[in-house]
């Protein structure tokens, strides 16, 4: 609900949504009511919006239970007054008493859902209008005692209406006006007043209706101060979540070629051989190694050896599944990668695969004793379900091994890691036992 034209067909009741993030120029406008004196906040915009839409539930819920307990004592009252009172009198208030109920009764119905502020408005203030007259017209109709007691209850209606709804401050004050008019009306046709006491009780009613009004804005203006401060700690929560995740990719990744780091790729893969320690991994592990960086960063200078490095990474990444496989910058010129889920074939493809690329990229290197651009010497180990006994400390070196050996075969190729007969025979021989 908002004084201006928000329409409640877009609101979503508080807690059935996410809270939205605020944009900048919103968080502006939260600090600089925030920082401004409270009496002195007024919404605006979106952020009255927002503000309209996380109290919609609560106050249509207090509306309606309002409402159905007024209709409930109006009943209630009537047929106490049937038992105690004569006949005459309680006839006398049935038709004025019976216009409260359907009034409150479809108040009730118009604030079930959302709709739009106008309709709102115009049902709560049309509602209590007629509330407040048929309590006010029962005591007419009566007469004597009872025409100042139930003038005297409408106002209690009113303050009470006043007091736990929260509306904008212009239908409480509509309430509040409508009200003592019709105290004042009423009582100036109050055959035991004189005109000087009708003044004089509007008056004493008045102070207590507008003290009413105040507390109600007052309410209203905390309300709006508590909503503000919630918007500040989320969205500090907010930027909290996004530092804390900034460092998270921080962690896990390496600064220069965006890949992930040796401490990430080894906790991953602590957590898949913990998890397939029943069942068995099948991964195969690639280890792979620039040849002559070193001398490409002597001749050629560390800038040059960063981009290298880069191109390299970019190309790795280009050959494997980028949904499963793992790949990760191990050391200074080496790469970790492992293939989850393959077997040894397929493996050594991806691996020869990632080698042709870089040696087809033709990134220089004139201090290699390979060739004239860039190589890559690439050592695969590979271990299936059957394998129980290797862990991944085993295959670390295994694939360590197999990169040795490609490096002493002369670079610029694949070496696979075969185990021993003899190694194979020992596991599955303790596998039987």
């Amino acid at each position: 609900m908002s004084d201006a034209k928000s329409t409640s067909s877009e609101t979503s009741p508080a807690g059935s949504l996410p809270p939205r993030p605020l944009t900048g120029a919103m968080a502006d406008e939260v600090e600089r009511l925030l920082s401004g004196r409270t009496r002195d906040i007024r919404l605006t915009g979106e952020l009255r919006r927002r503000f309209d839409e996380r109290l919609w539930r609560q106050t249509a819920k207090v509306i309606r239970s309002w409402m159905i307990w007024v209709a409930f004592v109006d009943v209630l009252t009537l047929a106490l007054n049937a038992l105690l009172l004569p006949g005459q009198i309680v006839l006398s208030m049935i038709a004025p008493a019976c216009l409260l109920p359907p009034a409150a009764i479809l108040t009730a119905v118009v604030w079930n859902k959302p709709r739009p502020a106008a309709v709102q408005r115009a049902s709560l203030l049309v509602g209590m209008f007629l509330i407040l007259l048929s309590v006010g017209l029962v005591g007419v109709f009566t007469g004597g005692e009872f025409y100042e007691r139930h003038l005297s209850i409408m106002l209690f209606v009113a303050t009470s209406a006043i007091t736990i709804f929260s509306v904008p401050l212009a239908w409480t004050t509509a309430i509040a006006c409508y009200a003592l008019c019709l105290y004042f009306i009423l009582q100036w046709h109050n055959p035991l007043l004189e005109a000087g006491s009708v003044v004089a009780a509007t008056l004493f009613f008045s102070c207590g209706i507008i003290a009413t009004v105040v507390a109600r804005r007052t309410m209203n203006i905390l309300a709006q101060k508590t909503f503000l401060l919630d918007c500040r700690d989320q969205r500090r929560v907010a930027e909290l979540a996004d530092a804390n995740a900034r460092l998270e990719r921080l962690a896990r990744t390496d600064p220069l070629t965006g890949i992930a780091n040796r401490r990430w790729m080894m906790e991953t893969l602590e957590g898949l051989w913990r998890n397939g320690r029943e069942t068995g991994v099948v991964a195969a592990m690639l280890m792979c190694d620039i040849d002559h960086f070193k001398a490409l960063n002597d001749r050629l200078g560390h800038s040059e050896g960063d981009r290298c490095l880069v191109k390299v990474a970019g190309i790795i990444q280009s050959c494997v599944r980028a949904d499963r496989d793992l790949v990760s910058r191990h050391g200074g010129e080496e790469f970790l990668i492992v293939l989850p889920d393959v077997d040894e074939e397929e493996a050594v493809a991806v691996a020869r695969r990632i080698r042709e690329s870089v040696e087809a990229a033709a990134l220089p290197n004139p201090a290699s004793r390979v060739g004239p651009s860039v190589t890559l010497s690439v050592g695969v180990a590979f271990k299936s379900a059957v394998d129980t006994d290797v862990s991944l400390a085993n295959l670390q070196h295994e694939a360590d091994m197999a990169l040795y050996r490609a490096k002493e075969a002369g670079r610029n190729q694949v070496s696979i890691f075969r185990r021993p007969p003899a190694a194979a025979g020992q596991a599955a021989a303790r596998r039987q036992g």
